[in-house]
């Protein structure tokens, strides 16, 4: 990518713009003051009619361009704003694209390696099991891909059609973990409920479940310990049910929380190609949670001090 020469930058271009017109309207009204001092000063020497000479209506020409600059000045802001999200979203699009592709090509490749490989030599019982379960998990992780993308487009469009189910979310979570143990291997996750209740709440069962799938895999993939941990809590207050999902990952910088539950966002690498990830985990989470009545939040100390993702969800004690 060619380099662009610093007057030629958009923000450059944008103040300069701003300065020059600003200093237009400037030399306007101090001309229009000169000549109307030296017209005073003629109407007094001649002892002429000043209506005559000077028309009253003149100011209001000057606060009607004033008001016409302003506009003009308040359009190019808006313009140049529009200009920079613009910039921004092709290249976390370009970014999106770029990524999305590796991770639909990583598994397909595998894939086709080990059927390549099964075409060749010949295996024991053991060793082709465990190759095949190799290929389940590229299955799944190609699965997942695709329904994500599929399941964000309806979702965005509306035209998702959800069916809700009242649940025990303790028991939908406790049967989650159980159901994808293959891919939670070398994972410890505790699910701890003070109150030993159920929290039985109205869901489209595999909508959440991706959220899960989402919360508890982001947790293993961004995490530097020998065993990732997540604990998965459940408390209630003031007619709130907060489910948090702690793990022992890398954390979060404070100026990235907000920023994380955005389209194609990816913490640390938002113009960076060499990403990893898809960029679209936590901002469908965030929009489950919505389609739910509730509302997704990240909390973190920082690196390496692991993260906190909150489902809140509207809830009544006795609901049950």
């Amino acid at each position: 990518m060619h380099r662009i020469l610093w007057f030629w930058h958009p923000i450059f271009v944008f103040v300069f713009s701003i300065l020059a017109l600003a200093a237009s309207l400037f030399l306007y009204i101090y001309w229009y003051i000169e000549v109307s001092t030296g017209l005073n000063a003629v109407v007094k020497k001649f002892n002429l009619d000043s209506r005559q000479v000077l028309e009253p209506q003149t100011w209001v020409v000057v606060l009607v361009l004033s008001i016409l600059v302003g506009i003009i000045l308040l359009g190019i802001f808006t313009i140049f704003v529009y200009n920079q999200k613009t910039v921004r979203l092709y290249r976390l699009q370009h970014n999106f694209i770029n990524n999305f592709t590796h991770e639909l090509k990583t598994p397909v490749t595998s894939l086709k390696l080990f059927l390549e490989t099964f075409l060749k030599h010949e295996f024991s019982r053991n060793d082709r099991d465990k190759y095949i379960d190799y290929m389940l998990q590229d299955v799944n992780r190609l699965s997942e891909n695709i329904n994500r993308i599929l399941n964000l487009a309806k979702i965005e469009s509306k035209s998702y059609e959800a069916e809700f189910v009242n649940l025990d979310l303790t028991d939908v979570i406790k049967q989650f973990t159980k159901s994808n143990h293959r891919l939670l291997t070398n994972c410890e996750i505790n699910i701890k409920n003070p109150s030993t209740g159920k929290f039985c709440y109205a869901i489209d069962r595999p909508l959440f479940e991706m959220l899960l799938m989402n919360l508890i895999t982001n947790a293993i993939k961004y995490n530097q310990s020998d065993k990732p941990r997540i604990d998965i809590i459940f408390e209630t207050d003031r007619g709130k049910l907060y489910i948090r999902f702690a793990d022992n990952g890398m954390g979060i910088a404070k100026s990235e929380l907000r920023k994380i539950f955005r389209k194609f966002y990816q913490i640390g690498h938002s113009d960076d190609m060499t990403a990893k990830g898809s960029g679209l985990g936590l901002y469908l989470t965030q929009n489950i949670s919505r389609i739910h009545k509730g509302k997704m939040t990240a909390a973190s100390s920082g690196s390496g001090q692991g993260t906190i993702f909150t489902l809140r969800l509207p809830y009544k004690l006795n609901a049950n």
